[in-house]
């Protein structure tokens, strides 16, 4: 949520930048009304706070009086007042709950380093690592090779499921568990404290980290108890210190989590329907970040690179994109994605979205930080794939995969796969 301070003493300014650097015409009007509301709400608190104090010295007065008359008099002046009190109490209430509905709408302002621009069109390659694979025959496609080798089985995925759902079998389904534990691995050894959440949690959670109200049709809900699928380890990891008041010293508190995600993609209908680029359920690792706001860009810039260390590892061909204002996430103030190139796609695959939400998400949690006797202020959040699977096990299979319709097991997974070397259809 944006700072309503913010809005009240620039208005203009933050009205232009949703309409110029976001492109977002509704967030402008949005905006607009949020300005137009709280007017009208400190005009009503400044009444009411005059009533209350002329009710504070009445109240003095009939005490004073000892005309039975005057006494009279005044106490139906008080009972007025007391009246008008409650109405004014009653509108502001009113006006609160108005206001924190349209807060919630409103998207992050982006930082002043994002360039502006309005779509992924304009995205900005930063560079390009690794030399794309060369091979001496036409590489195959994940749903070709991974179907050839056992590894990936569409027909029954869609049978049990349906539509966006595949079975891994076999060494594809240990494949990407070694990932998974691999890339944990990784990530505790650069800092990061694992934590194993729950993947169902409550609507606040979610109102917290953004996904709520405005994303709410791409959410599954359990409607009986109220409980949300999450959508990414990003939830319950940003909430574990919801309406905490942290240690200013321990900061950055860094954690890396693993889980299921689950989405209605509904806002990716009709995009990568072939394979498994694109699924309801898929798994992912996900490193997330609680610092002070004078680290906060310094401190993505060593997210984006523990994610990419991943794929450095992996000895993956890959590239990082900076985000123009246009293809920002509704809560992030300035974002990188880490690509994957996948030969047999040919096509670079995002793998990984590195974002700083400034104080955005902690004033939606209210997740703040203190030192001593200092007052407490909200930290940033940050958070990133590190990685993102299916996508990550994509890349590693057409990338390494061979002339003989094999795939060999990249070294840094072997010894999270008993020393296998090479995959084959005979692979079990």
């Amino acid at each position: 949520m944006i700072d309503l301070k913010l809005l009240r003493e620039q208005p203009e300014e933050v009205i232009a930048i949703y309409r110029d650097r976001l492109f977002d015409d509704d967030a402008a009007q949005i905006a607009r009304k949020l300005i137009e509301i709280d007017a009208r709400r400190r005009q009503i608190v400044a009444t009411s706070d005059e009533l209350k104090q002329k009710r504070n010295l009445g109240s003095a007065a009939v005490g004073r009086e000892k005309d039975p008359e005057k006494r009279k008099q005044l106490i139906a002046e008080m009972e007025g007042m007391k009246g008008q009190i409650a109405q004014g109490d009653q509108a502001i209430a009113a006006l609160d709950e108005e206001m924190q509905t349209l807060a919630l709408q409103l998207p992050n302002l982006p930082d002043p380093s994002v360039p502006a621009g309005k779509s992924d069109a304009e995205n900005r390659v930063v560079r390009e690592v690794g030399d794309k694979r060369q091979f001496s025959f036409a590489p195959k496609p994940h749903w070709d090779l991974g179907t050839e080798l056992g590894l990936i089985d569409f027909e029954r995925g869609v049978k049990i499921s349906g539509s966006r759902f595949y079975l891994l079998r076999g060494v594809g389904a240990r494949l990407q568990r070694a990932l998974i534990a691999w890339m944990i691995d990784v990530h505790n050894e650069q800092g990061y404290t694992e934590v194993y959440p729950p993947q169902m949690v409550k609507r606040d959670c979610l109102v917290g980290t953004a996904q709520l109200p405005k994303f709410g049709e791409n959410l599954y809900r359990d409607a009986e108890e109220d409980f949300y699928w999450v959508p990414t380890a990003e939830v319950p990891v940003t909430n574990m210190y919801r309406d905490e008041v942290l240690d200013a010293e321990a900061l950055p508190i860094k954690h890396v989590a693993y889980t299921a995600c689950f989405r209605r993609e509904k806002m990716a209908h009709g995009k990568d329907t072939r394979g498994i680029k694109r699924g309801h359920q898929f798994d992912k690792v996900e490193m997330v970040k609680f610092v002070a706001p004078e680290q906060s860009l310094a401190e993505l810039d060593k997210l984006v690179d523990d994610a990419a260390e991943i794929l450095r590892r992996l000895e993956l061909p890959y590239r990082l994109v900076e985000m123009v204002t246009g293809d920002l996430s509704f809560a992030a103030c300035k974002k990188y994605d880490l690509e994957a190139w996948a030969p047999g796609c040919d096509e670079w695959l995002e793998v990984s979205s590195c974002s700083t939400f400034g104080d955005f998400q902690a004033r939606r949690a209210m997740i703040r930080a203190k030192s001593g006797k200092d007052k407490p202020r909200f930290v940033h959040t940050l958070n990133g794939s590190g990685l993102a699977l299916p996508r990550t096990l994509i890349a590693v299979l057409e990338n390494y995969q061979r002339a003989d319709g094999s795939v060999e097991v990249p070294k840094v997974l072997r010894p999270y796969l008993g020393g296998l070397e090479v995959i084959t259809a005979a692979t079990k």
